[in-house]
């Protein structure tokens, strides 16, 4: 998938056989002091939240001379907003769960002094 600085991959650990998920980032779109730091700030609070069920798990962070690389877990499930286009509409029960696993992620967020400050069914 496509983001506002870099792309998404799959990619595969060689020694192990598993996929992950590789978000690699232009440096080249890291025009201001601010971009830099907001990479940064990400690898620290995936490093931060690391273990949480319902959060992604970083591997590890790299960098080349024209990209920042992060290694995630692969979520293969697809995005929340997908699902709910295909459906069409969710249950009152199934949205309720939903709704709960978000409010989790959102409170096990702000718990740990993290603001997640671009909530949307694409990010879930």
């Amino acid at each position: 998938g496509r983001g506002q600085f870099g792309t998404t991959y799959l990619c595969t650990e060689i020694t192990t056989g598993i996929e992950y998920a590789c978000k690699s980032i232009s440096k080249r779109k890291l025009i201001a002091k601010e971009d830099v730091e907001d990479v940064r700030r990400e690898i620290q609070i995936m490093h931060h939240l690391a273990g949480h069920k319902n959060i992604v798990t970083i591997k590890g962070a790299y960098e080349d001379s024209l990209y920042v690389h992060i290694v995630m877990e692969l979520c293969s499930g697809g995005e929340l907003f997908d699902r709910i286009i295909q459906r069409g509409h969710y249950s009152e029960r199934k949205a309720a769960e939903l709704t709960r696993i978000i409010v989790g992620v959102v409170e096990t967020c702000h718990s740990l002094g993290v603001m997640h400050r671009d909530l949307k069914p694409e990010n879930f």
